[in-house]
């Protein structure tokens, strides 16, 4: 068609037919992002945060690239397909002019985000409980600092109890201060030099041993401080790679539980900062209590009145923290609309688009609804402790009046308990401020690591059988039903389904059928809602994940791109070879990425990623070939998954690609992409892909619609059948008709 002519576009029931190009059309059906479940728009979402899956139902048009033909136009396939991504926002609600500010919903604060909107639910709804109703209870704050201490202690014993006894060290000459001066007055009036002498020694050593101690102490809990937090960090860094599934990366419930984790570690190491500053005031009070006691018993009454001031900062963190987690969606959503508004990755679409501005409105406003609730908390909080420290220092006074005119104490030890009694109001501050924080900061992400340390646990304790070395059988699915965490909605239901060992297995359906969800339960990233996946015979679910996982290999549409040398970004594939180049250069070839490899300046030697120093930048496509080659890289795995590696090429060199690799699987001479012998091999291929020109070459292909299984078979037996998949080949074949 040239530039000058008219498209021709006429609607024959759900499909409409544009110049020749026929799409067929669903109900738009959005899900939220799975991260922050906010309905926000298009340019809001975040770059790579963890969304619901391409199955969540969102498709509102699909054209496919036709099979066995090439895309004539030079933009490729993906030019011809429609865009089919979330739209939580229908294009009514959108501003018509740029002076209109966009309103980015957030749902209402202290109510939970529904993980979809009502009018997203397709499919059979499931009968079972809704599991977005609560999510496990944080630990017990105290057991969980023990287990804190315990970690660090294994890590660094030494400089723990060092710390911890200059910390108490440091505290006891300065509680006793008010002693000393005291004994001076007390020598001054009785014109005793001697006791003066004494007095002043003792004074001139607690005011440079406080000093010199604090310094010690201060260095020392640096030094265990630095060295604790590498131990720390690794070990929240193991604890969530190492999580059997990734729903604690989806779910909304949990990402607001881990975000102190992920993002501000160092409250782990400043909990033991914290234990050790609030032992030493302990300390000082206990030692100001004796001080008191010695004037008269009854002065022992003075620090009870101090108690409604603990109470109310041991009270006052929970309720600020409850304030922060009912509106902790609205203030991630702000954190990201920064994000959005100030990074490198948004920036072209956020300058053509000329949406600055309403970023920065939509960013105030958001995080504006989200501190009214802090703010309310603070200020009801702040109340309650005006009145707790008026009380006190009604107490003091009341001390100093009774020890002066009501028991007639002498000069020094009037002296004496105001003194202990101005300490004392110094050391309860100190000690409910240090309450404060470690109660209501620091205490808390022990409680978030803790929690985190049960979960992973929770989610391996069952696995206890061995991983096969190969397969006999096959992989078979029972009546396998699943939906993501917080939704009710089954994106497969009753699947039963049997992948015979040594094939080549298409998944294909349109957009919300599953077929990405039933490649993640394959690499348990999610343990099926109901039914069972066996190996050989054995159930999936009581097999350890990463055993498991080291017998898989695979490339997916959504990876990541690790800026590292060219040749360790394919290495990663298979860690005991990272560095093996040979190792690399074959799963280089194997992914048909020798030609991109060769155009980098320094080859598999070359900085990937323009912001490091010599580093260069790659296309999407080549991005894409380097995953597939890490996916490639080891040699034997069991189960090999391909979901949509390929979805950046062009419809020619993806057919050319995966036609040598189906060719290479059945025939064990072409060394350098085989992996094994097929069956010989005990492999198994799973192959996600829209373009049917590749699937129609699987030895088995298996047809999802609408969370089931529609049909399975051979590419020919299904198109004699005229069952679905000949009705989507002939789509794709139409438009280039």
């Amino acid at each position: 068609m040239t530039s000058s002519s008219k498209p021709t576009v006429r609607r024959n029931g759900s499909r409409i037919v544009r110049n020749g190009i026929t799409v067929r059309l669903r109900p738009a059906n959005g899900r939220p992002n799975g991260a922050d479940q906010q309905a926000i728009p298009e340019w809001a979402r975040p770059n790579g945060a963890a969304e619901r899956p391409q199955e969540s139902g969102t498709g509102m048009a699909v054209a496919e690239a036709p099979p066995d033909a090439l895309d004539p136009r030079p933009d490729g396939p993906d030019a011809r397909q429609v865009d089919t991504s979330p739209r939580p926002i229908a294009p009514e609600t959108l501003p018509s002019s740029p002076e209109k500010p966009l309103e980015i919903p957030v749902p209402p604060l202290g109510e939970p985000a529904s993980s979809e909107p009502k009018t997203a639910r397709r499919g059979r709804a499931s009968s079972r409980p809704s599991r977005a109703a609560s999510i496990d209870e944080l630990p017990r704050a105290l057991p969980s600092m023990w287990r804190l201490c315990r970690l660090g202690y294994r890590h660094e014993p030494t400089l723990m109890l060092s710390a911890f006894v200059l910390a108490l060290l440091a505290a006891l000459p300065d509680a006793l201060l008010a002693l000393w001066l005291a004994l001076l007055a007390e020598g001054a009036l009785q014109r005793d030099s001697g006791l003066m002498r004494l007095a002043a020694i003792a004074l001139g050593v607690s005011v440079a041993g406080t000093w010199l101690l604090r310094t010690v102490s201060t260095r020392v809990q640096r030094r265990f401080r630095d060295k604790v937090t590498i131990a720390l960090e690794s070990h929240v860094a193991r604890l969530q790679a190492s999580v059997a599934t990734i729903a604690h990366q989806e779910r909304p419930e949990y990402l607001d539980r881990l975000a102190v984790l992920r993002d501000q570690v160092f409250v782990l190491d400043h909990m033991y900062m914290s234990v050790f500053s609030l032992s030493g005031w302990i300390l000082r009070l206990g030692v100001t209590i004796v001080l008191l006691a010695s004037v008269h018993p009854l002065l022992i009454l003075l620090p009870a009145f101090a108690l409604p001031t603990v109470a109310i900062s041991a009270w006052r963190p929970a309720v600020e923290r409850l304030a922060y987690e009912k509106g902790a969606q609205a203030n991630r959503l702000a954190r990201h609309l920064f994000t959005v508004a100030t990074t490198a990755a948004p920036a072209k679409e956020v300058r053509v688009t000329g949406i600055g501005e309403q970023l920065i409105a939509d960013r105030r406003r958001t995080w504006e609804r989200w501190y009214a609730l802090v703010s309310a908390a603070r200020w009801d909080s702040a109340v309650w402790q005006v009145l707790a420290w008026a009380l006190f220092g009604l107490a003091y006074v009341g001390a100093a009046v009774f020890v002066a005119w009501g028991i007639a104490a002498p000069p020094g030890e009037v002296l004496l308990v105001l003194a202990a009694g101005s300490r004392l109001s110094a050391y309860v501050g100190a000690t409910v401020g240090e309450v404060s924080f470690l109660r209501g900061i620091w205490m808390d992400g022990s409680q978030r690591l803790a929690w985190l340390e049960e979960y992973a646990a929770s989610l391996v304790s069952h696995a206890d059988l061995p991983v096969p070395t190969r397969l006999e059988r096959g992989i078979r699915f029972e009546h396998v039903s699943f939906a993501y965490p917080g939704s009710e909605r089954l994106v497969l239901d009753d699947v039963s389904l049997e992948l015979p060992v040594g094939a080549v297995v298409a998944v294909v359906g349109e957009n919300g059928a599953g077929k990405s969800t039933l490649v993640k339960l394959l690499g348990k990233l999610y343990e099926p809602t109901a039914g069972t996946i066996y190996v050989d015979d054995w159930p999936l679910s009581r097999m350890p994940a990463d055993r498991w996982r080291e017998r898989l290999a695979g490339a997916f549409q959504d990876f990541f791109r690790f800026e590292f040398l060219a040749r360790h970004t394919v290495g990663l594939g298979d860690v005991p070879r990272y560095d093996d180049e040979q190792a690399s250069a074959v799963a280089v070839e194997r992914a048909g990425a020798v030609d991109d490899v060769a155009r980098l300046p320094d080859g598999l030697h070359t900085q990937l990623g323009a912001t490091w120093p010599e580093g260069v930048d790659l296309s999407f496509g080549q991005w894409q070939k380097l995953a597939l080659a890490r996916g490639f890289m080891r040699d034997d795995p069991l189960l090999l998954v391909l979901d949509e590696p390929t979805a950046a090429l062009d419809a020619e060199t993806e057919h050319a690609l995966f036609e040598r690799y189906a060719a290479a699987a059945r025939d064990s001479s072409d060394a350098d992409v085989r992996f094994g012998t097929g069956a010989d091999d005990g492999r198994i291929t799973i192959l996600v892909s829209h373009r049917f020109s590749t699937v129609r070459m699987a030895d088995l292909i298996v047809v999802l619609d609408g969370s089931r299984v529609a049909e399975v078979g051979t590419h020919n037996e299904l198109i004699a059948r005229g069952g679905q998949y000949a009705e989507l080949y002939g789509i794709q074949a139409a438009a280039y008709r």
